[in-house]
């Protein structure tokens, strides 16, 4: 155990290692030196990463750590560039980066100390829906939201601005993982075949079509596609998650892009975004106002001129591109990082990826295994997008890239996913002798009145396999009880006597 905190500890220190020779690379080339602002700040950040380390090590000692190491990484190549951008710009926006920073490891730090047992948020599931759809709605309220870039999904409060979108996907992951683990048995029952696919019932089609009219209506109402488009693919991959079958991808697939196609003939927004990808070098639509494709040309360009090893840090011209610094950072790093570089940043976050589809595996309770895919596939979801957009793989759809992009709620929402997946990840590594989950002793209860029932009902003398169950000699039997659609567990004798109706426990 000392060994692996150690390790994580190294690997921190390895990330501030990185950091220190890229700040002093690029403010020697572009100021002399760097301000006393930045550097002020950033030993407060390296502070609270120690006391964020220390404070897992107290609070969730079998966590996996390395997630934070590379969401330090992360983030310290996104402060990086932002700060290159404020240098041509003559701007503050790594300052205000940096302060929302320490928010967010704060935020970490609270949730590491009182969230023991991350299984309390599946008590709220129906608070949390409400509160996710009323964060997801709020810019819509007529005062307080404000169209930014022709997107409604942001909320003024004085001279900011706050994109309640980004944590509206947490509470709505919640909800997802709870309807879902509640629910599982009646959605993984097939209907009808068509080919080799198991179509599901058509009584069972509510939920899919209740989160596909919520999404076609922000994409309708806020002009934003990046967001409806990632709430319904995390549902849909929640969905498969909690039942195995390959339908429900196909069918929410065929929904939503049929919904996406009937938007861009009859919403000019959603139409721009599709022209622009379509046509991006066509001289009309590149400028055209609204809904140009300048932007993702100039973004391309800057990829281009990054080349294989980039300009360096510094040394570029990241400010051509609009949005640099948040919308377009991806493309600012590849212009100064080169192409390297950017397989560099990939590789960080297929590492979290991994590490959450891990931890995902490895939990035995089932509303953990649907929150932690959830929440993984939401944040992988979201690179994809970005990342697919600016190189035109799929249509912008105006998401930030998750710990890079300017912009302090899309950080601190994304450091408190990334917070939720280190708490999952405590109660995955636990040994086994751990107090066994609710789940556990949901399924052997289940269990346990099953056999007393067929006992009932069997006028013979009892088997020895019933025998052992209500035996106490000591002996520890194995009955294997399901916890989800895909994993099964083996549950000893001794935790079925502690869930005995009239037991102590």
């Amino acid at each position: 155990m000392t060994k692996t905190r150690i390790r994580y500890l190294l690997q921190i220190l390895f990330a501030f290692v990185i950091t220190a020779i890229g700040v002093f690379q690029m403010f020697a080339r572009t100021e002399g030196r760097p301000p006393t602002t930045a550097l002020v700040l950033m030993g407060v950040i390296a502070a609270l990463f120690i006391v964020t380390w220390a404070i897992i090590c107290k609070f969730q000692p079998y966590a996996n750590q390395s997630i934070v190491a590379c969401v330090l990484m992360l983030t310290s190549i996104g402060v990086l560039v932002i700060a290159r951008c404020d240098a041509a710009m003559d701007a503050h926006v790594a300052t205000r980066q940096m302060i929302w920073l320490c928010l967010a490891l704060v935020c970490c730090d609270l949730l590491f100390v009182f969230m023991r047992d991350y299984r309390v948020l599946r008590r709220f599931s129906y608070v949390s829906m409400v509160i996710g759809l009323v964060l997801l709605l709020s810019p819509m309220i007529p005062g307080l939201g404000r169209e930014i870039g022709g997107a409604r999904i942001w909320i003024g409060i004085g001279p900011y601005s706050l994109q309640p979108g980004e944590f509206a996907k947490l509470f709505l992951a919640f909800f997802f993982a709870s309807y879902l683990f509640n629910h599982r048995d009646q959605l993984a029952v097939g209907g009808k075949k068509l080919g080799p696919l198991q179509l599901p019932r058509f009584k069972d089609l509510g939920p899919i079509v209740i989160v596909w009219v919520a999404s076609m209506g922000v994409l309708i109402m806020q002009h934003d596609l990046g967001t409806s488009l990632m709430f319904f693919a995390m549902f849909v991959a929640m969905l498969y998650v909690a039942t195995g079958r390959v339908s429900w991808v196909i069918i929410g697939f065929l929904a939503f892009a049929a919904g996406c196609v009937v938007a861009a003939h009859i919403f000019a927004h959603v139409g721009y975004r599709v022209d622009a990808w379509l046509h991006p070098f066509d001289p009309a639509i590149y400028s055209r106002y609204p809904g140009g494709s300048s932007q993702i040309v100039q973004g391309l360009f800057g990829l281009a001129s990054g080349g294989l090893m980039g300009t360096g840090l510094g040394q570029g011209y990241p400010t051509v591109t609009p949005l640099a610094n948040s919308d377009f950072i991806y493309a600012s790093t590849g212009e100064e990082l080169g192409l390297v570089g950017l397989f560099a940043v990939l590789m960080l976050y297929l590492l979290i990826i991994a590490a959450g589809m891990i931890i995902a595996m490895k939990i035995k309770d089932g509303f953990g295994k649907l929150l932690s895919s959830g929440l993984v596939f939401t944040m992988a979801f979201q690179v994809f997008t970005v990342v697919g957009g600016i190189t035109l793989v799929i249509p912008l759809t105006g998401l930030t890239m998750p710990y890079m992009a300017a912009g302090g709620s899309s950080l601190v929402a994304n450091y408190i996913l990334a917070a939720l997946l280190i708490v999952i990840s405590n109660a995955a590594n636990k040994p086994q002798s751990d107090e066994l989950s609710d789940t556990f002793r949901m399924e052997a209860l289940s269990v346990l009145r099953s056999r007393q029932q067929a006992e009932a009902r069997s006028a013979a003398s009892a088997s020895p396999s019933a025998a052992a169950v209500s035996g106490d000699d000591g002996s520890v039997t194995q009955i294997v009880a399901p916890i989800s659609t895909h994993s099964y567990v083996n549950l000893p004798q001794r935790a079925l006597d502690d869930t005995r109706p009239g037991g102590e426990a």
